[in-house]
């Protein structure tokens, strides 16, 4: 049947959100063999790989046939992103920088799509303790038309990541004033926004500011309703991540502890700061 791939790849991401690995992945790859540039097949396999902490599978995965997924397609940046986190899991640092300058944001696309993927993977490396250099300006560059948008809770959280990353004050303020406007409006980003983006938002702004006791309090509170403002579970790890790196800084060992414990029980191998030798700086 014409278009019976899109079918099984679009049934694969579902069958991966809802947990089933074994079941997504087959239908995935079968997607892929009767349509080998079905990009969201593609990604829905990676979101597998990625789920079950199969680091150097998801390179390979992605890697095998990069110019099928990501020729004239509108969702390459994203993919590109799985392959980011796939390197970063492994403590890959200059590998995940160097798909940041090339596919992910090297085009400076102002795409919200694109934009969050840039600043989820900047936000990563910040929480590892890498400095970035300017990196941060260019993604808050293309943020900035959208702060006073308020049109959608999830996008507001990733602005805020590229302002606080930038040290742009008075543009993260703007996103606080328009997640107001947006909780007065009668629709479903209202209730996004109360029930996780802007409590979200002011956990990103609190670590920024060093209030990372705040952060802890904010994120604890909304860690298991997160998926009521959208993104995928490999998307919303950022503030599991944000989450166990303030409570490390604010002192809360034990929090930490269970934290990292529930971590490597799920991901083994994830890398959440980068190995020894890595410099701390990547210019």
């Amino acid at each position: 049947m014409p278009g019976y791939h899109a079918l099984l790849g679009m049934h694969a991401f579902g069958l991966e959100e809802c947990g089933d690995y074994l079941l997504a992945e087959a239908r995935g790859r079968r997607a892929v063999e009767l349509e080998p540039r079905d990009g969201w097949a593609w990604h829905a396999v990676a979101h597998v790989l990625e789920m079950q902490d199969r680091r150097g599978d998801g390179i390979a995965w992605l890697r095998a046939d990069s110019e099928a997924w990501s020729r004239e397609s509108f969702f390459c940046v994203h993919t590109w992103w799985h392959l980011a986190l796939f390197h970063l899991d492994r403590g890959e640092v200059g590998e995940a920088l160097a798909l940041f300058d090339g596919p992910i944001h090297g085009a400076r696309s102002k795409l919200a799509l694109d934009l969050v993927d840039a600043a989820s993977l900047l936000w990563r490396l910040h929480l590892m303790g890498i400095d970035v250099s300017s990196r941060w300006q260019t993604v808050a560059d293309a943020w900035q038309p959208l702060a006073g948008a308020g049109s959608y809770a999830f996008n507001d959280a990733h602005a805020m990541m590229a302002f606080v990353g930038a040290g742009r004050e008075a543009s993260a303020l703007e996103v606080f004033e328009a997640q107001e406007r947006a909780l007065a409006r009668d629709d479903d980003n209202a209730g996004f926004t109360r029930d996780v983006g802007a409590p979200v938002a002011r956990a990103i702004y609190a670590f920024g500011a060093g209030a990372y006791a705040e952060t802890v309090r904010r994120l604890r509170g909304v860690r298991e309703i997160a998926h009521r403002f959208g993104g995928s579970h490999a998307q919303r790890d950022v503030l599991d991540r944000t989450l166990l790196e303030a409570a490390r800084r604010a002192g809360q060992l034990a929090l930490a502890r269970a934290l990292e414990a529930e971590r490597a029980a799920l991901r083994p191998g994830s890398a959440v700061r980068p190995p020894r030798e890595s410099s701390s700086r990547i210019d």
